[in-house]
């Protein structure tokens, strides 16, 4: 049973230059025929919906006791505060203020985060960085699921 779910999927804009992309390859396959440049248009395609499907999938999940970020999955025990990340804290929290050694679940295209502070350094990591849509509903769904 999932408490919270949420898939940071990319944005359309994306399957837009993957096709352009093909589109490209198909003209720089021109000059060694058209069965060539319909294959690299092809090939090319399928490469670049496989990259871009895969960068897509990944999920938050909150399950009753535990959070799984990606393959991830955490105890609720682990997690301490959390932080509400708004556009201008979250660029500074992947940047000037990154911890090298912090767990981060970054997406350029979603401009919001959260950031969760880990009791103990589970995993050696001092902090989680969840780029997510909905930061006040994670939260929210997490204070929840503490108790």
């Amino acid at each position: 049973m999932h408490i919270y779910e949420e898939r940071l999927s990319v944005p359309r804009s994306w399957w837009a230059l993957v096709a352009l992309g093909g589109a490209g390859l198909a003209l720089a396959g021109i000059p060694f025929g058209v069965i060539a440049a319909v294959t690299a248009a092809a090939v090319g395609m399928a490469v670049a919906a496989g990259i871009v499907y895969a960068h897509g999938r990944v999920r938050i999940l909150v399950t009753p006791g535990s959070l799984v970020v990606g393959g991830r999955k955490i105890p609720i025990e682990a997690l301490g505060a959390t932080e509400i990340l708004d556009e201008r804290e979250a660029f500074e929290w992947r940047t000037v203020r990154a911890n090298p050694y912090a767990m981060l679940l970054l997406r350029s295209y979603i401009p919001t985060a959260l950031r969760i502070e880990l009791r103990n350094s589970y995993g050696g990591a001092p902090y989680l960085y969840l780029s997510t849509r909905q930061p006040m509903n994670l939260a929210a769904v997490l204070a929840f699921s503490r108790g």
